[in-house]
């Protein structure tokens, strides 16, 4: 007797949520290059951040190696992990809620409306960034103190020929150091900007999961035909949000005070004014190539992998209960 193909749930938040947070350990890992040199040119200094893509690679390879490119991959890695997993968990969860309303009410069909996946992303991306927060703070400080070291080295070097290197920042001294230095507020440096960033995933899943039912309603859904929808979706998202995001990585590396114990946190809409004054609109989408390139490339190679991990996770716990049971 030959045994039946397993029946995947439709609304299981702990396989969604563990499907998220590997597809997005995966994706990250491919593009992380192109994170850390949008995160560098957020928070330089115009001159620095007008270099141009290779120009940019080369410099950061010849001060620091290849191991530059992915300065902080450690903390973003566990970050992503986390992010996905929270995300997606309150994502299927309120998915779940509205397609039961929806069979209550008598309503045709389950599949979520525009308005119900805008308010499914705002719940899940809200969650989300109060949680995880301190996370992308350490991370932000990783990718961009290890440029600084580098440049400290050089000056060194320069200076007493034959001394030795500082020594690069790890994640666990850089949290330390935070909160010895700023204190735990600074782990919460950026929220702001970072909850109005939730109109990102907002737009980008409410458009993939319409461009995925109109797609449905035609043919069977694939890895490939997620990539592209999920790059669609994405790179909309990212263009209309990325002063936002310039914003937020600037507001996690400035300091808590002047050195005189003066506290002076700017707050979201005075550090958007300050760009602009100091370097006009086109401070505030600095990186922005490298940036939409890796987010599009990310969330195609996260909407690629997710549904087959998702798949792999319910066969793997149903092996693991028949296991149990026999």
């Amino acid at each position: 007797m030959s045994q039946s193909k397993p029946v995947v749930p439709q609304n299981d938040n702990v396989a969604h949520a563990l499907a998220g947070a590997g597809g997005g350990i995966l994706s990250m890992a491919l593009t992380y290059p192109l994170i850390t040199l949008s995160t560098r040119a957020q928070v330089e200094s115009k001159r620095s951040a007008d270099t141009t893509f290779l120009a940019a690679v080369q410099k950061i390879v010849a001060r620091e190696g290849i191991s530059g490119l992915y300065s902080g991959l450690s903390s973003a890695l566990f970050g992503i992990s986390v992010t996905n997993f929270v995300y997606y968990y309150w994502y299927e969860w309120t998915r779940a809620f509205f397609e039961a309303a929806a069979v209550k009410a008598g309503r045709a069909s389950k599949k979520l409306t525009t308005v119900e996946s805008m308010i499914a992303g705002a719940i899940a991306g809200s969650a989300t960034v109060i949680l995880t927060n301190p996370i992308w703070v350490v991370n932000t400080r990783m990718t961009t103190r290890k440029a600084a070291a580098a440049d400290d080295d050089e000056k060194n070097t320069a200076a007493l020929p034959g001394a030795p290197p500082a020594k690069k920042p790890s994640t666990i001294g850089t949290l330390l150091a935070l909160l010895k230095n700023e204190g735990p507020q600074a782990l919460f440096a950026g929220v702001v900007p970072a909850l109005v960033l939730v109109i990102n995933p907002i737009l980008q899943y409410t458009l993939f999961e319409q461009m995925k039912n109109a797609v449905e309603k035609r043919r069977k859904m694939t890895a490939t035909l997620a990539f592209f929808l999920g790059a669609a979706g994405k790179l909309f998202a990212t263009s209309v949000t990325y002063p936002y995001i310039t914003v937020k990585s600037q507001m996690h590396v400035a300091p808590a005070s002047d050195g005189t114990g003066t506290q002076k946190r700017e707050g979201m809409m005075e550090a958007i004014n300050r760009v602009v004054r100091e370097e006009g609109y086109a401070g505030l989408y600095k990186g922005i190539g490298p940036k939409v390139t890796q987010s599009v490339l990310t969330a195609a190679f996260l909407f690629a992998f997710k549904d087959v991990l998702y798949e792999q996770t319910v066969k793997l716990r149903g092996r693991v209960t028949r296991k149990a049971l026999a």
